[in-house]
């Protein structure tokens, strides 16, 4: 797994000395990370799966090589046709890697020194791409446009606070009505940007909306789906952030992610490119039918929308009722979309 990520907090707490959330397994596998600016990560990203994809050709080359050198052993041009068969197949890929590298380091011939020297790029390689909304829906949105629309296979994690978050609170297209934050000192006036229903209209985007303390189940799904699906994808994940202003604690923001979906502020939903011309639709909603007694409860047991009743009273009800109007009018469109 590759990861470029954006500078935010995702990079800060995803680099910081002398922690990091990021492993070896057993065999002393891992991720590689780097970051960039927010405002090209998505870029960034691309650049790292392509150059990874050039090398790869050049590993292509050398198995080719392979099959026809009189050197290498029969094993190893075994292995050799198998790669060659499925070379974007992760778990085939990383088998053939652990046995044809150490017969390649018992051979001296030209072909079996390259396959020793590209042997970290026998495996295949996931790309993903992680940035906050800030970066994702504003500053950084035309590189993320581009390489939706590039159709290489990459992952893009939306870590959405729907503010930007790292840079001190200033509103984004991800602000929905109502929500109080730098630039929207009032409330925001207008509606959410919905990012998802963009790169669906692509048609060959895989796109999903998530929340992981609503439903692990439907968060792992759509990581998976995202991780199988030949092309790019898009998971758009909810986050709550310090500047929400959870009046119950930080330490709770798996549950408000919950009380988000259940109360119909945020919805779950699949879309599946790979299921076009299927019996199947490819867009699958998810999230059950919201309770909407809930939905002004929620906004109240946020700072960023309860702090309009106390500083401006005459107007936070009208834009509280357009934060839920919205989100009804959000959840008729993927209704439709599912058939439902």
């Amino acid at each position: 797994m590759m990861i470029a990520n954006a500078t935010g907090c995702s990079s800060i707490y995803g680099a910081s000395f002398p922690a990091s959330p990021y492993c070896t397994n057993a065999q002393g596998h891992g991720p590689a990370w780097q970051n960039s600016l927010f405002e090209d990560f998505c870029e960034f990203g691309l650049g790292m799966h392509l150059g990874s994809d050039r090398i790869r050709e050049t590993v292509a080359t050398t198995m080719k090589q392979a099959l026809e050198c009189e050197c290498c052993s029969q094993e190893i041009k075994e292995l050799a046709a198998k790669w060659l068969e499925a070379p974007k197949d992760a778990a085939a890929t990383r088998e053939i890697a652990d046995k044809i590298v150490p017969l390649a380091k018992e051979c001296s011939c030209d072909t079996c020194k390259k396959l020793v020297e590209l042997q970290h790029f026998i495996p295949a390689r996931s790309q993903w791409i992680i940035g906050g909304d800030g970066a994702s829906y504003d500053i950084g949105y035309g590189g993320l446009d581009h390489v939706l629309a590039s159709g290489e296979n990459v992952n893009i994690l939306v870590l959405d606070t729907e503010v930007y978050s790292n840079t001190g609170g200033q509103s984004s297209k991800a602000t929905p009505v109502g929500a109080i934050a730098k630039f929207a000192a009032s409330g925001k006036k207008i509606r959410k940007k919905d990012l998802g229903m963009m790169a669906i209209s692509y048609g060959y985007v895989y796109v999903a909306q998530v929340a992981m303390g609503a439903s692990p189940v439907q968060f792992f799904n759509a990581i998976k789906e995202a991780e199988a699906y030949d092309g790019p994808s898009l998971i758009i994940a909810y986050s709550p952030c310090i500047n929400h202003g959870l009046k119950a604690g930080m330490g709770l923001s798996q549950k408000e992610e919950k009380l988000a979906v259940d109360c119909g502020y945020w919805h779950l939903y699949r879309y599946n490119p790979a299921l076009e011309g299927t019996d199947k639709n490819p867009f699958t909603l998810d999230s059950k039918e919201p309770d909407w007694s809930k939905f002004q409860d929620f906004l109240k047991g946020e700072v960023r929308f309860a702090s309009l009743y106390k500083l401006f009273p005459e107007s936070a009800d009208e834009l509280l009722s357009k934060t839920e109007e919205f989100a009804k009018v959000r959840l008729n469109t993927y209704k439709r979309l599912a058939g439902k």
